[in-house]
């Protein structure tokens, strides 16, 4: 182990002995459950750990409590995937509905894509969006966004790389 990896090992162990439980209770808070409260602090924890370099932290709390919300954010995303995607199962027969092994399958899938459009670029995100949800015209959407029908071409081009990747990984 290097001595930034020794370092930055170190640092990680001082702010989870230090505002572990604080993390925890911040979440539990927002999200009601103590067991997924505990899971999301771990996780807060694990992106320090793996990260190339944590700041110099003037306000650790503030800095552990970004990473939170962002993962919160991302499991109440991935939440309400699954209801959707569960929903709409909910209105299939018996007979069209895939099983246990496929749902799974489909739901990652689902999800790998939403945070691969998550990655992109906000007017990126919004272009697909409309030409996929909305059925809108390139043309369209260029207006709406204030750029070229070209550059709608190019965050199309991005979007749909990005969704193919995404399930690819997911496969």
């Amino acid at each position: 182990m290097s001595s930034s990896d020794a370092s930055l090992h170190q640092q990680a162990e001082m702010l989870y002995a230090e505002h572990h439980s604080w993390l925890a209770g911040w979440l539990r808070r927002r999200m009601g459950t103590a067991d997924g409260a505990a899971d999301l602090a771990q996780d807060t924890f694990l992106r320090v750990l793996t990260a190339r370099e944590v700041p110099v932290l003037l306000e650790p709390k503030a800095f552990l409590a970004t990473i939170a919300r962002r993962l919160l954010a991302n499991h109440y995303r991935r939440e309400a995937i699954e209801r959707a995607y569960l929903d709409t199962l909910a209105g299939l027969p018996e007979a069209l509905a895939p099983g246990p092994e496929d749902r799974r399958l489909v739901l990652e899938a689902l999800c790998a894509i939403d945070r691969a459009l998550d990655a992109l670029p906000p007017k990126a995100r919004e272009a697909f969006l409309l030409a996929q949800l909305e059925g809108m015209k390139y043309e369209d959407i260029a207006i709406r966004l204030g750029v070229t029908p070209r550059t709608v071409s190019n965050y199309m081009v991005r979007a749909v790389q990005a969704c193919f990747f995404a399930q690819e990984s997911a496969a």
